[in-house]
């Protein structure tokens, strides 16, 4: 009974077997993906969130399994990964479900970010509550990151020059690659906001001569930069500092480079962030804005029920790269280059499911085992995202004009960018 019912939520055509604790069974025979319903709880998870949030709380609470390759489960179930049920067929889930399930108390995961907590720091993208958001997901464990991003520990979208790269070479393509957007050269001042753990502050030190200001809301981040630089003997040129970048008092910078920060700027808030950049800039300089965004202005920017909202960022926010560029111009910037670099951020994420995959055992005993499944299901629902164009990456290339209007950008660079 219970499996035929799943099986109905997540769809007959997607090819996946169900088993449930009460012994029934659903799907084809011989499926290579089973979903496996543990206990009375994921029910009651299902039926009070039916959905995308509901079954990614009961697999976190270890109420659901997953038997065979996880991508594989979401990319079948697709609807639910990316666009999550309809409001119509929540409806028929309850209905299905009944009611007792409705009225157990299960309080969701303690991975999962209260949203009354959050509230208390204000509204969001206040410092305070932008503080909290980024505590919430970079200062899991630097151990745990190690093993998921590999040596590079670089966390956004690597630049895979060949089919044959690897994850390291990818990123370090991906860091060059700004570097030479920004025509970075010895001796120039670069502002890194939300730096990580700091990887394009020392790329920029150690092969561009830069000297460079990395700024991160992470406190583990900022820490494991800072060795890392004393490590590499940059500390004449790199610096990274556990601060909001909003509290950056310097200005002059020849480029600023955010990679990874704007997701977590807030749409109403883009305006005065664009604006800060820009200021902080010489005329003729660069900025380069790396983010995640929607593919089509229609889209929800903030969803506050999902998944990704509730579990991973918390607060974050995804636009158009259509209204990033407005915003942008209207600040004074003009666009020089921009490219969407999605297929790559789908391979990226390849390699940290590898990676997470290859240490588990070592992960969910640093971690846990809710918070190794937060990381395994958002990831590998991430590469579905963008292998089906729900989201994009885009780097945008913006320059902060002389007042005669020049830009300082040669005809065509020196090495064309791929």
């Amino acid at each position: 009974m219970l499996a035929s019912i799943f099986e109905k939520i997540v769809g007959p055509e997607a090819n996946i077997a169900f088993q449930a604790y009460d012994g029934s069974k659903a799907g084809p025979d011989g499926a290579d993906v089973t979903l496996e319903v543990k206990s009375p709880i994921a029910v009651a998870y299902l039926a009070q969130a039916p959905g995308e949030l509901g079954l990614a709380r009961a697999y976190v609470a270890g109420h659901i399994d997953v038997h065979g390759d996880l991508y594989t489960l979401l990319d079948r179930m697709w609807t639910i990964t990316t666009h999550d049920l309809t409001a119509a067929g929540k409806l028929a889930a309850v209905r299905s479900l009944g009611l007792k399930p409705l009225l157990m108390r299960v309080p969701p995961p303690p991975q999962e970010v209260r949203r009354g907590a959050l509230a208390r720091l204000g509204q969001r993208h206040a410092k305070q509550r932008d503080a909290e958001a980024i505590h919430h997901h970079y200062d899991v464990s630097n151990r745990f990151y190690e093993w998921v991003l590999g040596p590079s520990m670089a966390y956004t979208c690597a630049v895979f020059p060949s089919e044959t790269a690897t994850l390291e070479e990818a990123q370090y393509a991906k860091f060059d690659l700004v570097a030479r957007k920004l025509g970075l050269k010895p001796g120039m001042r670069l502002l890194d906001v939300g730096c990580g753990w700091g990887g394009m502050a020392v790329h920029a030190a150690r092969h561009y001569g830069v000297q460079v200001l990395g700024v991160t809301l992470s406190r583990q981040q900022a820490e494991w930069a800072q060795r890392a630089i004393a490590d590499a003997g940059l500390r004449d040129l790199a610096e990274v500092r556990h601060m909001d970048y909003r509290d950056v008092t310097e200005s002059g910078f020849d480029a600023v480079s955010s990679i990874g920060l704007t997701e977590h700027i807030g749409k109403a808030n883009l305006p005065s962030y664009f604006s800060f950049l820009y200021d902080k800039l010489k005329p003729g300089g660069r900025l380069l804005n790396h983010c995640i965004t929607r593919p089509t202005g229609t889209e929800k920017t903030f969803n506050k029920g999902g998944f990704i909202n509730r579990y991973v960022f918390p607060d974050g926010e995804l636009e158009s790269v259509g209204h990033l560029i407005r915003r942008m111009e209207d600040i004074g910037f003009e666009i020089r280059h921009e490219e969407n670099l999605r297929e790559h951020y789908a391979r990226t994420l390849r390699h940290w499911c590898d990676n997470l995959d290859a240490t588990w055992t070592e992960a969910v005993q640093e971690v846990g085992m809710g918070t190794a499944r937060v990381w395994a299901l958002y990831m590998a629902g991430c590469i579905v995202g963008f292998e089906r164009n729900k989201v994009q990456l885009h780097q945008v290339l913006g320059v902060k004009l002389d007042d005669a209007g020049g830009s300082g950008v040669p005809l065509r660079p020196a090495r064309d960018w791929p």
